[in-house]
């Protein structure tokens, strides 16, 4: 907390971390799946986001594919595009500990609506935060 805030006195949303508003788990797919595919897993968990993994011998989180990445392949041939291509990379990330004016930080200064939560032992997604959970902790201090 930055030095000149009373954690007694600051806002809910000052004190809360990632970790105690994201969604847990995330539904991912790998670079090479079509667009179809990744919208009907959004469509079917009622989501905005699906991480890109690639789940090869680095297990690396490729991007963060969400539904308005989605809306912009629709203006040209959708069929014609995979996950890989059209996801936000690379992607930010952030520690379930960090604090949520952090991720406020991060989604303001990448112009990002998610952050993937990457658990620290680990180094492999733990969550998602989206700009929406923000909103929703904001309103409810």
């Amino acid at each position: 907390m930055s030095p000149n805030i009373d954690p007694a006195t600051a806002h809910p949303f000052v004190r809360a971390t990632v970790g105690e508003v994201m969604h847990e788990g995330v539904l991912s797919c790998p670079p090479e799946a079509s667009l179809a595919d990744v919208a009907a897993l959004m469509a079917e968990h009622r989501v905005h986001s699906v991480v890109v993994f690639d789940q090869g011998s680095a297990g690396e989180v490729w991007g963060v594919l969400t539904a308005l990445d989605l809306v912009a392949a629709a203006q040209t041939d959708p069929a014609a595009q995979s996950a890989g291509s059209v996801a936000a990379s690379p992607v930010v990330t952030i520690d379930p500990g960090a604090r949520l004016d952090r991720a406020a930080q991060l989604m303001a200064e990448y112009r990002s609506s998610h952050l993937v939560v990457v658990d620290p032992a680990s180094g492999r997604p733990a969550g998602v935060i989206s700009d929406l959970d923000l909103a929703r902790a904001i309103s409810q201090g």
